[in-house]
Parts: C-alpha cells; structure tokens; sequence
C-alpha cells in the first residue's frame, strides 16, 4: 500500500539524486545559456533550478513564473520534464485536495495522487515547447480536469463491476446450484483463475485494487476480465 507520505518521500528522494546528477548539471548549465535572461549562470543543477521556484526561495513570483515557463519550453529534455513535474508537486497535491483524493471512490490516497502525477507528467509531454506564461496554473487547472474524469470513469467503472457481481448472486439464487458450488466446480477448469477471482470478490469482499496485486493485473484490465467472465459463465 502506497500512502501519499510515502509517494511524496519517494519522489522527493530519488528527485535529489537524479537532479544532482551529471546529466542534471549539463542539462541545467544548457537550459541557463538558452534563458539567459532568467539570470541562472549561479546554478549547479536541476535541483538548484527548481529550489529557485518554490515560494519560499529566492525568486520573486513573477520572476519565478518565468522559469516555470521556460522549462515548459524546453521539456521535450527528460530531465527538464522531470524538473517541471517536481516543480509542480505541491500544486498537483493540492489538485487532488480540492477533489477530495478521490474519496468514496478509490480507497487510498496516495493512489489518486499517483494517478494524478502520471497524468500530470503525461500532459507536460502534451504541452512541451509551448511558451505560456501562466504555466503552472495552466498546467493544474488543466490537470484537475483530467483527474476529475479519470475518477468519474473510475466511480462508472466500480458501479457496473458491483453491478454485475449483484447480478451473480442474483443469478444463483433459487439455483440448485449455489454460485459458491459452481466456481468451485471449475477449478481445474481453464476458468479457475477467474472463478477464485470471483470467489474472493463476491463471498470474501476482496477489494478490486487488492485483487489486481495478487493476480499481478492492471485492475482495469481484471475489472474487464471478471465482467465478461460473469456474463458468459454466470448470469
């Protein structure tokens, strides 16, 4: 289980290696040449650059805008992206506030906001070589968008998988064969993986996100699989 500390911690720590890094010095050393008006001949590395634009450095906020626009600029570079996106993180947390972390809908936090840093490094390779200057709140703003409709798919998602699993157990009722007999009859079976998966969802409460781990899938790829495996075998 991923919680959001624990997320956060993980960025952070790997950010103050890969941005002090070699590569990160070049990158930096080139990214102040190309901005000279920025003033950034002082920097060491990336790590330097983004220290710059946090609201308790140096930088004013118009000037710390600036760099923010620039890196937008220039973040087909890996490592720029990578600063961009570390940059951003106190705003792409504060994203996933305003929605609650998806509450009532996923069941950690930390994985809404691993859903809403993967979209955001997603969009910051849409928008790279654009020149705005508003970009952090542009990003943000058009970030909180694609969080919100990842999580009313999600919410969609979760309706029609408990749905179907009603629908099972429906199914089964009256039957003189219980539902619970007629999985565990096809073990052996080319279904049994799909049937213990059943098993564990509907009689044991397994949620959907732990049942993925085990089976080492991608939940939205199971949540298909289990569908169309009641539909044909038990409805």
């Amino acid at each position: 289980m991923t919680t959001t500390p624990d997320l956060l911690n993980r960025l952070r720590s790997e950010w103050r290696h890969a941005g002090a890094s070699l590569p990160a010095r070049r990158a930096a050393q080139h990214f102040a040449e190309r901005h000279r008006e920025l003033e950034l001949d002082f920097v060491d590395d990336l790590v330097d650059v983004v220290r710059l634009c946090e609201s308790r450095g140096p930088r004013k906020v118009l000037e710390r805008a600036r760099i923010v626009q620039a890196l937008l600029e220039d973040a087909r570079d890996p490592l720029i992206h990578r600063a961009l996106l570390q940059t951003l993180l106190p705003g792409i947390v504060s994203v996933c506030r305003q929605l609650r972390f998806g509450a009532g809908i996923v069941d950690e936090p930390g994985e809404t906001l691993a859903v809403a840093t993967a979209l955001c490094a997603e969009l910051l390779y849409d928008w790279a070589g654009q020149s705005r200057p508003y970009a952090a709140p542009d990003v943000l703003s058009a970030l909180r968008g694609r969080l919100r409709r990842h999580l009313l798919k999600e919410k969609e998602e979760r309706r029609i998988l408990a749905s179907d699993a009603n629908n099972v157990a429906h199914a089964a009722q009256g039957s003189s064969t219980t539902l619970q007999t007629r999985l565990e009859a096809m073990r052996g079976t080319p279904h049994e993986r799909l049937a213990r998966l059943t098993y564990a969802r509907v009689f044991e409460g397994v949620s959907l996100k732990e049942l993925a781990a085990a089976d080492r899938s991608a939940p939205q790829s199971l949540q298909h699989e289990l569908q169309c495996f009641a539909r044909r075998h038990l409805i």
